[in-house]
């Protein structure tokens, strides 16, 4: 009677399965682009029927947390990133935090960060690379970038390393890397954390390595903009089994345990512990050592993220060859724009395409975006510009490295568009026209 019902249940998958193909050749034809009235988005997702049979294949199991494809995934993306150990979680901005917030576990011991210990990162970023550090009552250390790679300033680097400073914690911006000679030289002088944000540059290589690979941690985001999808979405990965342990704690309600989901006694003395104050034989399931969250993604999320993982190196490809055609049609433009450019050693897996309006350009950022924007042309600014200038940061403890003039470049001046693999050649000439036509019209002003 059960071996029936499975075999039925098993030909209905399959027929299931079967209709996925034919309903998303209906549902998501391609559609011709028409200049001026089709949209030019700056990022958006990327996908075929495969992504949408893996999705309902997982929903039919109906295991709601993570499971079967979260392990496949976490095992060939670790692969990927050139680590041992990925952890997925539900964003790249939960990531960011699991990762910090990690570093002040007390299982590190005397190198754990504690309250008032200073972090090093720059003032040109991500909110959720910053507020971290705010939130475990750490002190950022802001740090001006470079106009071109948008990068920290090497030499500004070396002068934020103070008797406080325990750690560096950045992220490589729109897939160029962030001189990453430099910081690891700095970490091992100065016995310094560092966590890659890499959730703008999966792809992305320095001197040959995979970045990601570098710091103690580091972190990716699988949102819908950025290199691989899950919809919502991210991972935390260590090249250390001790740090794997600690994130996976705080990923999942602080508890002691690492059994996954549905498992019991995977160390095989549930009740045979003795922890703190507890009394011997507490359940270590309901043993907790941090201060944690739930941060755990879905298998469903995860099964997207298996069929994604099997494109990353054509979405990669297609990212450089993106870029190099925006590049190469706005060359003669560098009067007026500054345009970007690879930190030196880095192979980048492009996210978006920067362009900073000279300050003594005859048009301003604001005209140019919204000349882009009248016509179908996304458009997104360069993140937070000076967080330090923002709203939410006007009152934050911190310190500053000296004055910031690029970060406040990059606030007044600086935007990107797409290069994300979706947008067709047509597209991007269509991008280089329009800024070619606006910046002939200023000039004849």
């Amino acid at each position: 009677m059960d071996a029936e019902q499975t075999t039925r249940a098993d030909v209905l998958r399959a027929q299931i399965l079967g209709l996925v193909t034919e309903y998303h050749a209906e549902a998501f034809p391609e559609r011709p682009f028409v200049g001026g009235i089709s949209n030019v988005p700056v990022s958006g997702k990327v996908f075929d029927d495969h992504e949408i049979r893996l999705l309902v294949d997982s929903s039919l199991d109906f295991w709601l947390t993570t499971g079967r494809f979260a392990e496949e995934f976490e095992a060939r993306f670790a692969k990927v990133m050139g680590v041992r150990h990925a952890m997925l979680v539900n964003s790249g901005s939960s990531a960011n935090l699991v990762a910090l917030s990690s570093l002040t576990s007390p299982r590190l011991k005397d190198r754990r960060l504690v309250e008032g210990d200073e972090v090093v990162t720059v003032a040109a970023g991500f909110p959720t690379t910053i507020n971290p550090i705010l939130q475990n009552r750490l002190v950022p250390v802001f740090v001006d970038a470079q106009l071109g790679t948008y990068e920290a300033d090497p030499e500004q680097l070396r002068a934020a390393i103070g008797p406080r400073t325990r750690a560096i914690f950045m992220a490589h911006t729109l897939g160029n890397a962030f001189d990453l000679d430099v910081v690891m030289e700095l970490a091992e002088e100065h016995d310094l954390w560092v966590i890659e944000d890499t959730c703008d540059a999966v792809g992305a290589r320095w001197n040959g390595r995979p970045v990601g690979s570098f710091g103690d941690l580091a972190t990716t985001s699988f949102y819908p903009a950025h290199h691989i999808t899950m919809g919502e979405g991210g991972a935390v990965l260590a090249r250390k089994k001790s740090m794997r342990k600690i994130v996976e704690s705080f990923r999942d309600w602080g508890r002691d345990c690492w059994c996954a989901p549905g498992d019991d006694n995977t160390c095989g003395k549930r009740f045979d512990w003795q922890l703190g104050e507890l009394p011997r034989g507490y359940d270590h399931k309901y043993t907790y050592s941090h201060l944690g969250y739930n941060l755990k993604a879905t298998d469903m999320q995860a099964a997207i993220g298996v069929a994604q993982l099997e494109k990353l190196e054509g979405f990669v490809a297609a990212r450089r060859r993106n870029w190099q055609r925006l590049h190469d049609g706005l060359i003669d433009l560098e009067e007026h724009l500054i345009l970007p450019k690879a930190t030196p050693g880095c192979e980048p897996s492009w996210f978006g395409f920067a362009i900073t309006v000279r300050p003594e350009a005859p048009f301003s950022r604001f005209d140019l975006v919204q000349h882009l924007e009248s016509r179908r042309i996304a458009t997104r600014q360069l993140f937070g510009g000076n967080l330090m200038r923002q709203p939410a940061y006007l009152d934050m403890p911190h310190r500053a490295v000296g004055p910031m003039p690029n970060a406040d470049i990059i606030m007044d001046g600086t935007f990107w568009i797409g290069v994300y693999p979706a947008l067709t050649g047509e597209m991007l000439d269509y991008m280089v026209e329009a800024i070619h036509g606006f910046a002939g019209s200023a000039n004849s002003r």
